[in-house]
Formats: C-alpha cells, sequence, structure tokens
C-alpha cells in the first residue's frame, strides 16, 4: 500500500500530541476503546493521566490487550469499566465489584450503539497513516470499532506506520476521524500458549468432524490452563481440502494451514476465495502475512457474527468453548458460580448459524476436568450463579478429551448417557448416581452404579476394512449404545439368535439389553463393530468376554449381524478379543456352542491357541488356551 509521504502536513490542522487529544475527556463522558491488539496504547495511557483531574468516565470495551492502568481499583472514582467480553487485563477488578459486564450477543452490539442506547463520546482507535487517496485502514481491528467511529461524538485515532492496511471493510476516509495522533511504536502481540496434550487431543477429535470443504469459525474463549482450544484445531487441518474461514478472530495458527495448501475457500457459498474475519490478534509475523493481503477480508460485527449470513454457508463448522456444561446439555461459558470471566462473544450467533448450515456443525469443546483435576466440569446441576449462554435446546455437539457428545434433539436420558460417557473416568461413576438421584435416569438403572460407564484403554479401538471397501470400527460398547443394541438384537434371524443365545424364541427384556450395554469395565470387556449411517453409526457386531476371577479364564461370546456375516467380521472380532484379553493378563477363553454351529468351531480351532473342546448333549465346551 502507498501511503501519502506528506500526510503529517497535510492533515496538521487535525494532528495533537496524546496529552492534547485527551484534555478534551470530561467528568461523566463515555468512552470506547479499540479492540484487541488494536487497543492504542499511548492514548490509553493519556487518558489515565488525565483521570486524576476528572470522574465517573465510563470506559467502553469488547476485548483488550495490553496496559489497562484505568483499570486500577485506585482509579476507580475516576474510570468505571463497562465490558461487553472481559479480557484478563480487567478480569481481577470486574471479579471484584469494581468493574461491569454487559452480557450481550456481539452481533447485536453495533445496533446497540447505532440504535443510541449507548451514546458514546469519546472513540480510542488507531490505524494507518492515511493512503494517497486521503483514507486509512482499521488495519487488525474492524469488529465493533468501525461501528463506535461511526457513532462517537469525538474520534481521536493513534496513527501508527506498523498497523497493517488489511482489506475488506476497513477503510475509513481521514475526514471521518476528529483528532490525529502520531505515533510509532510495534502493534501489541500475543503470542498462543503452547497447548497442553488434553487439549491437543480435543482438538485432534474436533478436526475429524470438520470434513472437506467446511467453513470454519474458531471462537476465542479459553478454559483456565487449557488455553484458547479451538485454535489448535488448525494444527490438524493440514490434510483437509478447500477449508474456508468466516470467523471473528485469526491467529498465527493460519499462517502454516494455508501454506500446507489446506485453506482455498473455494467451497464458501458467500466470499469465495476470501478469509473473512473481523480481528486478528497475533505475532508480527501474522500482521506482515496480513499486510496488503488481499486473501484476508475484515468486515464489521454486524456482517460477521450475523446468524443469517453464516448458515449460508454450506457446511459452516463452528468451534467454541465451554465453562461447564450440565447434564440436561446447558453451556456455561461467560461465567462459573456467579464469577464472571469471559463473555458471550459470538458464541450464540455462531452456534445458530452453524446449526442453520447446510450440513453445518456446532461444536462445544471443554475438558473435562478443572487445571487441578479436583472437580469434573460436565456436572449434573450448574453451580449456583453459572450462567448459561447456550440453552439446553440448542447444543448439538460437545467434545472433551474422551470423545465426542451428540446431544440435539435427544431425550434427557440420552443426553445423560452421552456427556457421562465423555466425563472424566474419575467422576463417571459421581455423575451417574447424581443423575438417577435428580431421576434424569430411570431408577432401576441405580443397579449399575457401580460401574464404569466407558473403557479406560484407547487400544480397545480397531478398524476391519472389507473385501469391498467398506471399514468396519470396532470400540468398546457405550451406555449410550442401548438404542442400538435394541436394534441389533431384533433384527437378527431365527438361525442367528438359535446360535448364539441357544434358544430359538428368545424373548430380550429392558434389563438384558441393558445387561448387554452395562458392563464392568474393570474386569469384563464388550466390543461392537460399527459402520456409519445417516444419524450416526448402525452396530453390526458385538463381542464379549465375562472373566471367571477364580481361574483368570473368560468366557467369550459374539455375533455378527446377518448379512455382515461370512466375511471375514467373526474371526477378526475373535482375534481382536484375544490381544484385549492377552493385554490384560487373561489365560484363556470358555466357549459353548450348538454342534450345529459349525461357523463357530472353525473361527475357535483356527485361531492359532491351544484349543480342546469336549461334546456334551449337543453342545461343545471349549477351552482356548493363549
Amino acid at each position: 500500500m502507498e501511503y501519502d509521504s506528506n500526510w503529517q502536513e497535510k492533515y496538521s490542522d487535525m494532528i495533537a500530541t496524546p496529552a492534547q487529544a485527551l484534555s478534551h475527556l470530561k467528568a461523566g463522558q463515555r468512552v470506547f476503546i479499540g479492540t484487541g491488539c488494536g487497543a492504542p496504547q499511548e492514548l490509553i495511557a493519556a487518558m489515565t493521566t488525565r483521570g486524576r483531574s476528572v470522574t465517573n468516565v465510563e470506559i467502553i470495551q469488547l476485548i483488550t490487550k495490553g496496559e489497562a492502568p484505568y483499570a486500577d481499583k485506585k482509579m476507580s472514582d475516576s474510570f468505571a469499566i463497562n465490558a461487553f467480553f472481559i479480557s484478563s487485563n480487567i478480569r481481577d477488578v470486574i471479579q471484584e465489584g469494581f468493574g461491569d459486564y454487559t452480557p450481550i450477543l456481539l452481533s447485536d452490539v453495533p445496533r446497540l450503539l447505532d440504535s443510541g442506547i449507548l451514546p458514546i463520546d469519546i472513540a480510542l482507535i488507531q490505524v494507518t497513516p492515511p493512503d494517497i487517496m486521503g483514507r486509512v485502514s482499521l488495519g487488525i481491528s474492524v469488529d465493533i470499532v468501525r461501528s463506535a467511529i461511526e457513532n462517537a461524538s469525538l474520534v481521536i485515532a493513534e496513527v501508527n506506520p506498523n498497523m497493517p492496511w488489511t482489506h475488506g471493510d476497513t477503510q475509513v476516509e481521514v475526514f471521518d476521524l476528529d483528532i490525529l495522533v502520531p505515533v510509532d511504536r510495534p502493534i501489541l502481540e500475543r503470542r498462543v500458549d503452547p497447548p497442553n496434550e488434553i487439549s491437543r487431543k480435543i482438538a485432534r477429535t474436533v478436526a475429524a468432524l470438520i470434513p472437506n470443504g467446511s467453513t470454519i469459525e474458531l471462537g476465542l474463549g479459553r478454559v483456565p490452563g487449557y488455553g484458547r482450544i479451538p485454535q489448535v484445531v488448525m494444527e490438524y487441518l493440514h490434510d483437509r481440502k478447500d477449508i474456508g474461514f468466516h470467523t471473528e478472530m485469526i491467529s498465527d495458527t493460519i499462517i502454516p494451514l494455508i501454506e500446507s495448501g489446506a485453506v482455498t475457500g473455494a467451497m464458501k457459498s458467500i466470499d469465495r476465495g476470501k478469509i473473512t474475519a473481523s480481528f486478528c490478534m497475533g505475532t508480527k509475523e501474522l500482521y506482515d502475512y496480513i499486510d496488503d493481503n488481499p486473501l484476508f477480508s475484515f468486515r464489521p460485527t454486524e456482517y460477521i457474527n450475523d446468524a443469517n449470513i453464516i448458515g449460508k454457508h454450506k457446511r459452516m463448522v463452528s468451534v467454541n468453548m465451554a465453562l461447564e456444561i450440565d447434564l440436561t446439555g446447558q453451556v456455561c461459558s461467560d461465567s462459573v458460580g456467579g464469577r464472571f470471566y469471559s463473555g458471550i462473544g459470538g458464541q450464540i450467533d455462531f452456534n445458530r448459524g452453524a446449526a442453520k448450515s447446510e450440513s453445518g456443525r456446532a461444536i462445544i469443546t471443554l475438558p473435562s476436568v478443572n487445571r487441578e483435576g479436583t472437580r469434573s466440569l460436565i456436572t449434573c446441576t450448574l453451580q449456583a450463579g453459572s450462567g448459561v449462554v447456550i440453552n439446553r435446546a440448542s447444543v448439538h455437539y460437545v467434545v472433551t478429551e474422551y470423545g465426542v457428545a451428540y446431544l440435539h434433539g435427544k431425550s434427557i436420558q440420552e443426553r445423560v448417557m452421552s456427556l457421562i460417557s465423555i466425563a472424566h473416568p474419575e467422576f463417571r461413576e459421581q455423575l451417574f448416581r447424581e443423575a438417577v438421584e435428580a431421576r434424569y435416569l430411570r431408577p432401576d438403572l441405580a443397579r449399575f452404579g457401580n460401574r464404569f460407564m466407558m473403557p479406560v484403554e484407547e487400544s480397545i479401538r480397531a478398524t476391519f476394512l472389507m473385501e469391498d471397501g467398506i471399514e468396519v470400527s470396532f470400540r468398546s460398547i457405550r451406555p449410550t449404545d442401548e438404542p442400538h443394541m435394541r436394534d441389533l438384537v431384533y433384527n437378527l434371524s431365527q438361525e442367528t439368535i438359535y446360535y448364539r443365545f441357544m434358544s430359538r424364541h428368545q424373548r430380550f427384556t429392558p434389563r438384558q439389553i441393558q445387561d448387554f450395554v452395562y458392563i464392568d469395565h474393570r474386569r469384563d470387556v464388550a466390543v461392537v463393530g460399527t459402520v456409519p449411517e445417516a444419524h450416526g453409526e448402525q452396530i453390526i457386531a458385538v463381542g464379549t468376554y465375562y472373566l471367571n476371577e477364580k481361574t483368570n479364564m473368560a468366557e467369550v461370546a459374539f455375533v455378527v449381524r446377518d448379512g455382515w456375516q461370512n466375511k471375514g467380521l467373526g474371526t477378526f472380532l475373535f482375534q481382536h478379543l484375544i490381544k484385549i484379553a492377552k493385554r490384560n493378563g487373561i489365560a484363556g477363553f470358555t466357549a459353548e456352542v450348538l454342534k450345529e454351529n459349525q461357523r463357530m468351531q472353525n473361527v475357535f480351532n483356527h485361531s492359532g491357541c491351544n484349543v480342546t473342546s469336549h461334546l456334551d448333549e449337543g453342545v461343545y465346551s471349549f477351552a482356548i488356551k493363549f
């Protein structure tokens, strides 16, 4: 971008020092401060100095980085903070009651300013130098800054040659500003803390939910001790094709993703080929990368956060964070236990938009426990004072380091089972008991309260590629599999039922199906083979073993759905159960097989193990030693 080298001379009557500019500040006025790393530091310092001679100045801001000296409790007579989003530099003063927080959808903030409900006297912002056409760029922070400029009575702008010139809806006529304050200092930087293994595991799981051609939003929320998990997701998308972005914030992690070739925006429904965002926070490397780069289009909040625009994108995926979620699906993300931590931001906007999108996915992430490991972040009931940001009717995907729970359209009991299944293992039994006591679960399920809700080993997972190219995924059975198990057993042929259960008139009661699903994973194993279907997955095979602790031998049994038999699934499943049992130190298997069930006998006899059997009244009793 070609700047006007004579701009200071051309606009000399608009130029002032920071102190001269802030001399206009009067008691009782309302001041807006520019967003994120675009917060004008020298104007903030001058305002704070001026604050010693004024009182009752209200500070309006979204999220700001850098120093916030006006947030000192000693300055509370001079400055009252009112934040739309609580950033780290003002969190303590707000939590101590010396500042205020306005909970609002980010998409509604420009309307709040435009309507005059929240009039602004002074806007403090940061821009580039003017170009030869007399325009400046808002650079890295457009968001609600443009609306603040349009509505403030007095606009004071730091003019900084280090601010990147950005494309999109970022240009402002110089004469739409009132005072220009030349500065020459590096733009504030924000380095992302290295994610821990739990954050990485969540990010990998989320990435698996993002298909080629998706348009993505990655939220800016964070959980203490885990950082901004949504931003980590980009590290696991390098093998994707035609990824697009329509998001509030971008950070340095987008650069290697672009360089990998994964980001083209070619499948975006609108703004095709563009990365659309409203602000960015990162390092100088990022600022240099976006400077005069037409790939990026920075747009104001009223566009980026419009749920109708978001929903126009096909395969729109929103990824945001929660601080806490209860077993019915209520999501808390701005506060816990009455302590305000961050803000609503764009979470609801993008959750709604992604839910409207064709093939879209609205995803909420959170670690299973707090950073000390002393409290589950999945709770039976929310802590007193915790605020619900996404209600239980609007939540879709929830992801922890233990997996994915899909809640939309699910009953309370299904939600409870799904969320307990992705809670930390140490808290699952407690959550299960609390859910029964709360009548979220049927009272008859209380008998399963002493059993683990999920396996503890990733190594139970396996895949089997069939000759026709279909991939069957094997995993441990889950409490949420009860309806799938019901579907399986009620669709078995009479012959398969006879061979598996040794009865031609097997009638499956709810209790029997529950016994298939709720097993003690400390001792027993149940593995299911699944294939994808339109709204989840279908169970096509089940293998179990039940340990006799006195003999250290386990009774084994498995069944394959009709239509999937004679394809090698039974043999693969049996060999997989053998590997699991050996790893658990089990000496071998026992099994009973009808004389007519020749296929099962062949699986056992050709297993490569030490196999003995004897026939008694038409039933073979097998002993399979490892």
